[in-house]
């Protein structure tokens, strides 16, 4: 299914391109615009969809996350480390992102117009970003007004109120948390439906950007995706130099064993399908079961490094297509929003769009944008995907270190559980 999938992502990718150049280069100006506004119907319906799913997606996911931290607090020791290095990698991923999107400057070319007049003006309208509008709009009046208007961080912050009050509870309550896992179950269900319809929404957004603006915009593509790539390159680097640091010369073969989950998390641009064959090297590697089936599963909840790093080289990409500039001020906003909400949808299959979707909406800048790198997403989700099976590789060793839980490789895998 993944696999054709993927053929109908780049079969979409290639035909949107094509008809789209075609409509350039035989179609006047006026006809183009119009062809491409017809186009714009399905796009505009997937945006819907996505927005659609934002509110329900993140408060029934998050809650459950929360909930389940019971694991931490019994656990005690583990679990803060874990949170520690957790918390300390997503900054540097986050950070990574930004900086090299402001070195490389892959959106910087396009040029493209603000599809409302007034949103140039609103996107830089310093007056929510004081202090007291800034805290003061952290936290909803209403979280039925919150949901209504999709604001991702007053969801956050009651789902964060919400999930801790389950977790106190003595018999935690069960109804209400089997409840929200359920939710979490039909969301995630609900997503996969409407990612489904993906594959039209890349030819249309393709074919309509090509149609009106050439097929020179592909070269800004190439950017894009190669400048991520960098980015994931380097911070791949950090990670095993990192854990290369603290473990020692051994994690080099924490590499080899890791290679053929990270492959398959690239084919198939899903870290999930990745996730049986990664617990399983890293026991064989020499990570006890019990470290292993904690800091894993943690991971694949709190621990998203490719998917953190793309959400700020996206969203700032997007800006920097519109001719946006956002201030110092706005970007650590923006990282420290993203640092929460990254947190809200792991495991969603395309999950950094929704989160995507809901930061351009949260600093208001066009949400059209999201069209400009939906057309790409594919190639760049086998990338981030495969980093996130290194980055939760690197943790559970680092753990395993810290604890003295690292076994001989020839006894690992036949460990008792603990």
């Amino acid at each position: 299914m993944n696999r054709l999938f993927s053929i109908l992502i780049v079969s979409a990718m290639v035909l949107g391109i094509g008809v789209g150049w075609a409509i350039n280069q035989y179609a006047t100006p006026v006809q183009a615009k119009a062809v491409a506004e017809n186009l714009s119907i399905v796009t505009d319906v997937f945006l819907r969809l996505i927005k659609m799913i934002i509110a329900p997606l993140v408060f029934s996911t998050l809650v459950a996350g929360i909930a389940r931290m019971e694991d931490a607090s019994t656990i005690g020791r583990v679990g803060a480390k874990t949170m520690g290095w957790f918390i300390s990698a997503s900054l540097i991923s986050l950070t990574i992102g930004l900086v090299m999107v402001h070195i490389l400057q892959p959106g910087a070319g396009m040029h493209l117009a603000v599809p409302d007049a007034g949103s140039a003006k609103s996107a830089v309208d310093m007056t929510k970003f004081n202090l007291k509008e800034f805290v003061s709009h952290i936290f909803p009046r209403s979280i039925v007004e919150a949901m209504a208007n999709n604001e991702i961080l007053q969801i956050v912050i009651f789902s964060i109120f919400v999930g801790t009050a389950v977790s106190a509870l003595e018999d935690r309550a069960p109804a209400v948390l089997v409840l929200v896992e359920q939710i979490s179950a039909i969301m995630l269900k609900v997503t996969g439906y409407v990612m489904k319809t993906a594959p039209l929404a890349i030819f249309a957004a393709l074919a309509a950007t090509v149609a009106t603006q050439g097929i020179g915009v592909l070269a800004t593509y190439a950017r894009f995706v190669g400048g991520f790539y960098l980015s994931l390159g380097l911070l791949w680097a950090l990670l095993i130099a990192v854990v290369t640091l603290i473990v020692g010369p051994r994690a080099l073969k924490l590499m080899l064993a890791i290679r053929s989950p990270a492959l398959l998390a690239f084919s198939t641009a899903s870290s999930e399908a990745a996730y049986p064959g990664t617990l399983e090297a890293l026991q064989q590697w020499g990570v006890s079961r019990r470290v292993a089936s904690f800091v894993l599963p943690l991971g694949y909840s709190f621990n998203l490094d490719g998917t953190m790093m793309y959400c700020t080289f996206a969203t700032l990409f997007v800006a920097q297509a519109y001719g946006i500039h956002l201030t110092i001020g706005q970007q650590i906003t923006m990282l420290l929003l993203l640092m929460i909400t990254s947190k809200g949808v792991a495991g969603v299959p395309r999950a950094s769009l929704v989160v995507i979707s809901a930061t351009l909406t949260y600093f208001h800048l066009p949400e059209a944008g999201l069209l400009l790198i939906l057309a790409v997403d594919h190639l760049l989700d086998m990338g981030r995907s495969a980093t996130n099976v290194v980055g939760n590789s690197v943790a559970s060793a680092v753990v395993a270190k810290w604890e003295n839980q690292i076994e001989a490789p020839a006894i690992a895998s036949m460990a008792p559980a603990t």
